[in-house]
């Protein structure tokens, strides 16, 4: 294992970045296409869903190949170099240029398909593989609590750090992709000479092919149970975020009108990200079945609050704990994914993750929330267009998918066992 400071600082930063370059997905690009194009609740939830496929496809491919050839760092930082570029590339998409607004959404959905490719390569496949290769069951929560931390850390980099931009404005877009994009670009030449690759296990000259569906094998399936079952309850859990998720910055400024929310959820985001790193080591002191029940509860009474509530205080109360839950959540159930990965088929099964994590919950997440919002009130835009306002039902959907999360997470905890300190 490579020298421990190199590895954090590695991991840190690239994990940083990483999740920064997916808030311009997941989360920026649907507020660009609402306040440029006017996009629907549906076209927000197709772009999601679109990317979804785009990234466990991308995943399944590269995660193999790197298998295949024994490296991660020649994805990870070839990978995050084309993802650089791909971002600037959206700072082309102008309604003053290209003219129809459904054109410029369509262009838009092309293009984060394209960029979900070079995003996935490099982080879903190769960085995720990596951080795989480079932990063990004595420091895998620890490192989990790290990397499940950056999400929000990244919300809070990108919104406060252009939290000053009017985003009415195409120019402030401009901006926004050219400087992100930059610093991608940027971050995939240092990983040349910051990171290491660590030794990959693999099983000789077995075929490509069979590496990309190993996963789904019948047999494979019986061999690791308690795998699939994990990334059962993981899909779950991971459905019940993307109900809200991709209209999450929406509500906060459209239906709230909380024009200053960067700074109102600054210190909730700052607080979940704390705690996440912290209670990474709970999992590596307890075990899975004592750290999973802490992050659902905060989830759900996060949705209680943000579903009843709508006063500043209280939103940022649930949000907090809304914030907590979702990402120390995700740190235990990734640590306990990545102590049920064969050691020697680590690149080949991140795209089954990315199946249950991303693919699943983006397919079918959002299309609950954009359900939910079919009858959403609606404003009148300056050139004569209607825009939908998110509204508290989102939170509500939410929280009975979370129930369901619940419910089935009882046949996962009897084959972990509570009294394990670790799955394995």
């Amino acid at each position: 294992m490579q020298k421990k400071s190199k590895f954090y600082l590695a991991l840190v930063i690239f994990s940083l970045v990483g999740q920064v370059a997916w808030v311009v997905e997941n989360m920026y690009l649907n507020v660009f296409i609402y306040k440029m194009f006017h996009a629907s609740a549906e076209q927000i939830s197709l772009m999601v869903g679109a990317s979804a496929a785009a990234a466990t496809i991308t995943t399944l491919l590269i995660g193999a190949l790197s298998d295949k050839i024994g490296k991660r760092k020649i994805f990870i930082c070839g990978g995050y170099i084309l993802w650089g570029i791909s971002i600037l590339g959206f700072a082309a998409i102008r309604a003053d240029w290209i003219g129809a607004l459904n054109l410029c959404v369509t262009l838009t959905i092309a293009l984060d398909c394209m960029m979900t490719f070079f995003g996935s390569s490099a982080n879903d496949a190769a960085f995720n593989a990596w951080l795989t290769d480079s932990t063990n069951e004595t420091n895998r929560g620890k490192a989990e609590g790290i990397n499940s931390m950056m999400p929000l850390m990244a919300i809070l980099v990108v919104f406060g750090g252009f939290m000053s931009l009017n985003q009415d404005l195409q120019e402030s877009w401009t901006i926004i992709f050219c400087v992100i994009g930059g610093i991608v670009m940027l971050l995939g030449i240092a990983g040349i000479f910051l990171i290491e690759d660590a030794p990959v296990k693999t099983e000789g000259n077995t075929n490509y092919f069979s590496y990309i569906f190993y996963g789904f094998r019948p047999s494979v399936i019986r061999e690791h149970v308690r795998l699939y079952i994990a990334l059962i309850v993981f899909a779950l859990f991971n459905i019940a975020i993307q109900i809200f998720m991709p209209y999450l910055i929406l509500y906060y400024s459209v239906s709230l009108k909380m024009d200053n929310y960067v700074l109102i959820m600054a210190p909730a985001i700052l607080l979940a990200a704390v705690f996440t790193a912290v209670y990474g080591r709970v999992y590596d002191q307890k075990g899975f079945g004592f750290a999973v029940l802490i992050p659902m509860a905060l989830l759900i009474a996060g949705f209680v609050l943000l579903y009843l509530c709508k006063g500043t205080a209280l939103v940022f109360a649930g949000s907090l704990l809304m914030m907590c839950g979702y990402l120390s959540g995700m740190a235990v159930f990734g640590a306990l994914i990545r102590d049920y990965t064969p050691e020697n088929k680590v690149g080949m099964f991140q795209g089954l993750r990315i199946c249950f994590q991303v693919l699943i919950p983006g397919m079918i997440g959002p299309a609950i929330g954009a359900a939910v919002l079919a009858n959403a009130d609606k404003i009148l835009n300056a050139d004569g267009t209607y825009s939908f306002v998110p509204n508290e039902n989102i939170f509500l959907a939410a929280f009975i998918a979370t129930g369901v999360t619940l419910a089935a997470l009882a046949p996962l905890l009897k084959l972990v066992g509570k009294g394990k300190a670790h799955a394995r």
